[in-house]
């Protein structure tokens, strides 16, 4: 366990956790309002702040000025990036990479649990977690000694429910509050300057072998890329398993780094997302920052 003076740095990821509680009124009113492409005053009149305040503030927080944020949301710019990625998912089977995204995504290492230790509902397990700031509102980090084992988000008020709501995915496992032991992997999944292949982040998938397939198609779906229910069902199986994919998609224990945000309709909507569609547009906005950054 780490000693408080050995604790990271974690006051970027404050500062953007801040700035989400904004972001996430904003993106509220653009989601209402995508198809009028509102004026930044009338964003950020909805948002409680002025439009100077709103621009800077996304610049910081993504890397995006508000207008480039509202055209990476757009059901246009979905279905665009849904056209660009049909040969790239093809490729990333072909291969085992992420394709073009790959150098600037998040770097991932990761290992299934056993059937049997799955179906036991963790009995024997133990899992330390603890609740971090994050781009997208607080974040609960959860860790076993294999690695990353779960990744949710809560809402200010929200945290005792979104733990029960984890912790109902393995009921026998025994849960100890341990924020100085998941606080260094908070940084690593958040900031992107610790995205590093040779240091990749170890995940240990804990769910069917059905789901479990499910997620590990999920990573390879590149930074900055979208895909289907269905094109995922005919990776791993059929497209006519479109519905069980979404299935296991909503089961991801392993929100952001297990990228199920990346998934879409097929006519390229949005659609739903465990931990609310304001959450969702905004990993995909500041993913679209974060990309630009490094081009």
């Amino acid at each position: 366990m780490l000693s408080p003076d050995r604790l990271p740095d974690l006051t970027p990821l404050a500062a953007a956790a801040d700035d989400y509680d904004v972001v996430r009124r904003a993106i509220g009113h653009i989601r209402g309002h995508w198809r009028r492409q509102p004026e930044i005053e009338t964003i950020a009149e909805a948002a409680g702040v002025t439009p100077t305040e709103l621009h800077h503030l996304f610049r910081r927080w993504a890397g995006l000025t508000p207008k480039a944020f509202l055209q990476a949301l757009t059901l246009d710019g979905a279905r665009q990036l849904l056209r660009d990625s049909a040969s790239v998912l093809d490729a990333t089977y072909e291969v085992g990479l992420s394709g073009p995204g790959r150098l600037h995504d998040l770097f991932v290492t990761h290992e299934a649990m056993s059937p049997g230790e799955w179906k036991s509902g963790g009995e024997g397990l133990t899992v330390r977690f603890g609740f971090h700031p994050s781009p997208f509102g607080k974040a609960l980090v959860m860790a076993t000694e294999r690695g990353l084992a779960g990744l949710a988000f809560a809402d200010s008020g929200e945290e005792k429910a979104t733990l029960n709501d984890m912790k109902r995915r393995w009921p026998k496992a025994d849960y100890v509050a341990d924020a100085a032991r998941t606080a260094p992997i908070a940084q690593r999944i958040f900031d992107p300057s610790q995205w590093q292949e040779d240091q990749p982040l170890r995940v240990v998938l804990i769910g069917t072998d059905w789901e479990v397939r499910v997620w590990e198609a999920l990573l390879k779906i590149p930074m900055g890329r979208l895909a289907t229910y269905s094109g995922i069902a005919g990776k791993v199986c059929t497209p006519a398993a479109a519905r069980a994919v979404g299935a296991a998609v909503g089961k991801n224990p392993i929100a952001f780094v297990v990228p199920c945000h990346r998934v879409i309709g097929k006519a390229g909507d949005l659609t739903g997302y465990h931990w609310g569609m304001t959450r969702k547009r905004a990993m995909l906005g500041w993913e679209a920052g974060k990309l630009g950054a490094a081009a």
